[in-house]
């Protein structure tokens, strides 16, 4: 089975042209893959799919086998891929997920797709539908893990985040703290936790706790919904650089539209073919 190994940022995933090829098992083999060791290594599975309503399907599964409604960083890595093996040809279509359909914009320097800006279309603010068991807007808000004690600000970009501003980002926060506020009980969908410092109203920096993977060197949605976290607590502008561990995304989150744009690099490694095992 042939497999194409890309990265968005070091957010790093297999992906599988599954317009070739089927696949009957995709959280047990997320698991075999995903190893670091004993498989290729990635934070993950990625399909790359056919789909009745839009012009592909993206379905992705973390690297312990559970599936995600959405990720930032692949789906600008599906679109690369689309377009550089030309399943499409125009340079705006559209992918479905299973947090809706999305618009990606490619832009190609040497006939290649060198980054990709994502319509992530509206943040979901309501509680029961992030989901947080918040009895007020969750913004902001006290909450207590391990002694320490954070205010946060739940944010859904059709996945739920957990966003904390703190003065200094600390390994403590990321390795202690941040597995513990993924399975926190405010959370029934468990959620991805970021941590996040304001250098400037349109920079900030962030690390990210993702669910189901740990530790990832960039996030999609995370950064989108860092940026909608800190417009809603009065932080930063509208258009911020988020600077993560593998690089910089440039967020918009557009007043006049409601929707947060997304624009990042996506990359081609290497690929390969899975023996299995």
């Amino acid at each position: 089975m042939k497999f194409t190994k890309m990265h968005g940022l070091g957010n790093d995933y297999i992906y599988l042209n599954c317009f070739e090829t089927q696949i009957k098992n995709p959280e047990q083999l997320a698991v075999q893959m995903s190893d670091r060791h004993f498989g290729i290594g990635g934070d993950g599975l990625v399909l790359i799919m056919p789909s009745d309503i839009a012009d592909a399907k993206m379905r992705m599964f973390n690297a312990d086998g559970s599936e995600a409604e959405m990720c930032g960083n692949a789906i600008r890595c599906v679109a690369k891929y689309l377009y550089d093996y030309k399943l499409v040809i125009q340079e705006t279509f559209q992918v479905e997920t299973l947090a809706g359909i999305k618009t990606l914009t490619v832009e190609i320097a040497n006939s290649k797709v060198a980054s990709v800006r994502v319509d992530m279309g509206e943040p979901i603010l309501e509680n029961n539908q992030i989901p947080v068991l918040a009895q007020k807007a969750a913004v902001n808000l006290p909450i207590e893990v391990n002694g320490n004690t954070y205010h946060f600000t739940a944010v859904s970009m059709g996945n739920p985040h957990c966003i904390v501003f703190v003065p200094e980002i600390t390994e403590a926060m990321v390795f202690n703290d941040g597995p513990t506020l993924e399975i926190h009980p405010l959370f029934p969908k468990k959620t991805n936790v970021e941590f996040v410092t304001v250098s400037s109203p349109n920079q900030i920096q962030m690390r990210v706790w993702e669910r189901g993977s740990g530790e990832t060197l960039a996030c999609g949605t995370g950064s989108c919904a860092s940026v909608v976290a800190a417009v809603l607590n009065g932080l930063t502008s509208r258009q911020v650089n988020v600077r993560l561990l593998g690089g910089d995304l440039r967020v918009e989150w557009d007043e006049a539209t409601n929707h947060v744009f997304m624009t990042g690099p996506a990359f081609e490694v290497f690929t390969g073919e899975w023996l299995g095992n």
